[in-house]
């Protein structure tokens, strides 16, 4: 090998690993490098260490710290206050925070309105998830299942049949109008009576007993008049009886006048059953 290779200069350079000494043995002149004790710190300090470096470590004095702070709640953007926040996404999450079995645990009670503890076990997490759902599935259950009875009565007769996209339209006024408006009324009702009540709640309410006119829906599509009538009725009844057992208790405080509420939220009830049954499930086949 050449002699700049084999002669290392035995010195230390400061700031760097320490010099090696050459070791020249043997007739072929192997050249064996040896490395004498490293001085260097480690790094990270430990809390042992006596040494340069045990000093915590500071940022300039004109750094830019803008991306270290925390943004307070997420966002540095003000956050809406007062009733101004009722418009935002914020304030309705808490309602749409259930999962699958609360769902279903709720659709079930709704199933077994003489219970009347809906409201007691819904009262500290009322949701707005499945009514929303139960009341978007009942719209194009409706129409679906009342176009395609329309459909049959017209064929079994041989008649011309045009679809009707009106059904549609209607349902889900029907539907989203009724579930909306009519728990806001009472509502208004209550609030004037000074019994306590949670409009959330009356939404949660009122969009589970919907669910019931779902199965109602498809059992309709027998051609039998007189057993759609039954299980329209059956249906109502049964949505009328869990939101009037339910509310029951807490309209008695509105006097002697609770009575008369009572039974106009179960009328109610009862007449949104009939509307279902004569628009939708009732064919009228034309002469053409």
């Amino acid at each position: 090998m050449m002699s700049g290779y084999t002669s290392i200069d035995n010195q230390k350079v400061s700031g760097s690993v320490p010099a090696a000494a050459p070791v020249v043995s043997g007739p072929d002149r192997i050249t064996t490098v040896r490395f004498t004790e490293s001085n260097l710190q480690t790094f990270p300090p430990s809390s042992e260490t006596h040494g340069k470096l045990s000093a915590v470590f500071r940022p300039p004095s004109d750094a830019d710290d803008t991306f270290s702070k925390p943004a307070a709640g997420g966002s540095s953007e003000p956050q809406p206050t007062g009733w101004m926040q009722s418009f935002t996404v914020s304030a309705y999450k808490p309602y749409f925070d259930v999962d699958t079995a609360d769902v279903v645990e709720r659709i079930r009670d709704s199933l077994f309105p003489f219970r009347g503890n809906f409201t007691e076990k819904t009262a500290d997490n009322p949701d707005l998830y499945g009514p929303f759902w139960i009341c978007t599935t009942l719209i194009f259950v409706a129409a679906a299942i009342g176009t395609f009875v329309t459909y049959v009565a017209h064929k079994l007769q041989k008649k011309e049949w045009d679809y009707d996209i009106n059904l549609v339209t209607w349902s889900a006024g029907l539907f989203y109008g009724y579930v909306t408006f009519v728990p806001l009324g009472l509502y208004i009702i209550l609030k004037y009576f000074s019994v306590p009540s949670g409009l959330i709640q009356l939404w949660c309410l009122y969009g589970y007993s919907l669910f019931i006119f779902i199965p109602a829906s498809c059992l309709s599509i027998v051609p039998v008049e007189i057993f759609r009538w039954v299980i329209v009725g059956v249906a109502g009844f049964m949505s009328a009886a869990f939101v009037a057992l339910n509310l029951r208790s807490h309209i008695k405080s509105a006097g002697e006048r609770w009575f008369l509420i009572v039974a106009g939220i179960f009328l109610l009830q009862l007449a949104l059953a009939g509307v279902l049954k004569l628009y939708f499930f009732t064919i009228t086949v034309g002469t053409k």
